[in-house]
């Protein structure tokens, strides 16, 4: 029912201020849109919703995540924008932080200043993202732009 509608991603902040400059600056997300429930970015084409609350309690798992074609080369340029990846001591991870998943798949884990967990992923092993086959399942690209 909803495979030609375009998704909405959301995450929260309780600081509107930091969260546009590391949503816009450190990621490089560009901003659409500010007000006082939320900060608005283009991810891509996806609509990312930045919700501004009073509280927040982060998630225990990752809440957005980026597939990238070199995670190494995306871990390195974030960390030199001040990023710090993640380590988990349970899970095996080189020394980027970078986890090899049994499947290939290669995931590296941060967090935004609210802490909520971010991930970069490159698919492996011949696993190949998701993707509309025909054209007429393909969900449109809408333009985020500001009118």
């Amino acid at each position: 029912m909803l495979q030609s509608h375009a998704l909405v991603a959301f995450v929260a902040t309780t600081d509107p201020p930091r969260a546009r400059k590391f949503f816009g600056k450190t990621l490089g997300l560009r901003l659409v849109s500010e007000d006082s429930f939320a900060l608005v970015f283009d991810a891509a084409g996806t609509m990312l919703r930045v919700a501004t609350v009073q509280e927040l309690q982060p998630a225990g798992y990752t809440v957005l995540g980026w597939l990238v074609p070199d995670i190494k080369k995306a871990v390195r340029a974030l960390q030199r924008r001040g990023v710090e990846f993640r380590r988990y001591e349970w899970m095996p991870q080189d020394e980027l932080g970078i986890w090899t998943a049994p499947g290939g798949a290669q995931v590296a884990w941060f967090g935004d200043p609210d802490g909520n967990t971010l991930s970069l992923t490159q698919m492996g092993g011949g696993a190949k993202p998701a993707r509309a086959t025909s054209k007429s399942a393909r969900p449109r690209r809408r333009s985020l732009r500001k009118k």
